[in-house]
């Protein structure tokens, strides 16, 4: 029945036209239940292609001269998931964004290779779970068997899928490239998970032949950057090389004060020396200093010395501005700084500035996104819990990510006090000058002036 409503919204919205091979021109549209947001920006990679509105029947439509083959993702802020198009091709998507992934169905040319795409990632996250409750915990050959037969069941269906349909060699080296690279994190991060579920004191030896599948990954494929499960490997992999490689060959040499400088500069230096693709190397390298500046303070004249190095190794990086604002924003909101006087909306659509909210009085801010339920709930119940627990603080919730009017409804059916929420349009902003890394992150004030720039609402 959904094929059949969807073969029938391709033809009212492609005019009738079939997929045409001998053509360049692409088409992509689709339907929209619910959505969130008035338009979809089409990407590849960090490119913006195009985008497009919806019409009054929550429909849009992209109509492309000529594009690359490849792999390419579509936003409908705050979400988005991937698309392959190839030339000559007339896709259509429909979804109803309260469960976006999971309601997601393309129609047209390439829907095999699209349905099948978005079938292995909603795969993948169900078998994240079983990995980290119940299959890290075996013994390294049963481990290997599991992750076999999983791997197994995945390519039989895609072998039964093209020996059925037309699918390029293009689309079978991707969906391919999914399978596989999904199957080699599980193995990079094995011997840590291991090492954690079991308690044991040292890593579990492994068979010799445990790591053999490194000798089959490409570190300059294009086609593959931006796959989600290549670039995890990726994360994985160079995380296992870099701490194990330090591990044998470091001996402890570092003083306690520089270890986490020490680490980040061999995983930098391992990623220049095998690393090829200019884009795969920008956003490891990208990984790496977020993963520093955020996750554990070092001393200013470490971070100097990292970021020092970083722009020796990579050169031009594509994220260069960001780290920088990055580093910007943590030094801007260290304690007793005044906090970022940043602009923010009312319930009543008045502007009001961070300062003035926090003038002459102990403030708590934490943010919250309309696109997670669970997480702005699980927030709110929090922030009634630390209403009694610190009565002498104002509690201020600060939205993002969220559609203006749908922040209001949130707040109206939940019963939340409007006068202490407030809602930002600009994400891109506020993430920069309030570093929002966790979405759980609180920053405390004290007549503006920051107290703890990098709390949590849960540690509190």
């Amino acid at each position: 029945m959904i094929r059949i409503l969807l073969s029938t919204c391709v033809a009212l919205i492609m005019g009738c036209s079939s997929s045409n091979k001998d053509s360049e021109t692409v088409v992509f549209a689709g339907e929209i239940i619910n959505p969130t947001s008035d338009q979809v920006v089409l990407l590849k990679g960090r490119i913006k292609i195009d985008s497009a509105k919806l019409d009054d029947n929550n429909r849009f439509k992209f109509k492309l001269p000529s594009i690359e083959n490849g792999l390419y993702h579509f936003n409908l802020a705050p979400e988005h998931q991937y698309v392959y198009l190839e030339k000559g091709d007339s896709l259509m998507v429909r979804l109803n964004t309260i469960y976006f992934d999971e309601s997601l169905v393309f129609s047209g040319s390439n829907e095999e290779s699209n349905n099948f795409l978005l079938e292995l990632f909603l795969a993948t996250e169900k078998e994240d779970f079983s990995m980290y409750s119940e299959y890290y915990e075996l013994e390294p050959l049963d481990f290997i068997a599991k992750i076999e037969s999983l791997k197994k069941d995945k390519v039989a269906k895609l072998k039964e899928l093209s020996s059925e349909n037309p699918i390029s060699k293009e689309a079978i080296k991707l969906l391919t490239g999914s399978i596989n690279y999904t199957y080699y994190r599980y193995l990079e991060i094995y011997p840590f998970q291991h090492k954690r579920k079991t308690a044991e004191e040292n890593f579990h030896e492994l068979p010799k032949d445990f790591y053999n599948y490194r000798n089959k990954v490409n570190y300059d494929d294009h086609t593959l950057t931006y796959l989600r499960p290549y670039y995890d490997f990726m994360k994985a992999h160079f995380g296992n090389l870099s701490y194990m490689s330090c591990k044998k060959d470091c001996n402890n040499a570092h003083e306690d004060g520089s270890r986490q400088l020490h680490y980040k500069k061999h995983k930098l230096h391992l990623i220049d020396s095998l690393a090829i693709e200019k884009e795969l190397r920008d956003n490891l390298f990208r990984n790496v200093a977020f993963d520093y500046l955020l996750k554990k303070k070092d001393a200013p004249e470490n971070t100097e010395i990292f970021l020092k190095e970083f722009k020796k190794v990579s050169k031009n990086n594509m994220h260069i501005e960001e780290i920088e604002n990055l580093y910007q924003g943590i030094t801007n909101l260290q304690p007793s700084r005044v906090i970022p006087n940043l602009t923010v909306i009312t319930f009543d659509n008045e502007s009001r500035t961070l300062t003035e909210i926090s003038a002459n009085k102990k403030v708590l801010f934490y943010f919250w996104s309309g696109a997670n339920k669970k997480q702005y709930l699980d927030i709110f119940n929090r922030v009634s819990i630390l209403k009694e627990k610190k009565p002498d603080y104002e509690l201020i919730g600060i939205n993002i990510k969220t559609d203006y009017n749908e922040w209001k409804n949130i707040l109206s059916s939940h019963g939340v006090n409007p006068a202490s929420q407030y809602h930002s349009d600009d994400f891109k902003e506020l993430t920069e000058k309030l570093v929002l890394y966790p979405m759980n992150k609180a920053i405390i004030t004290n007549n503006t002036v920051i107290v703890d720039g990098f709390s949590n609402i849960y540690h509190n």
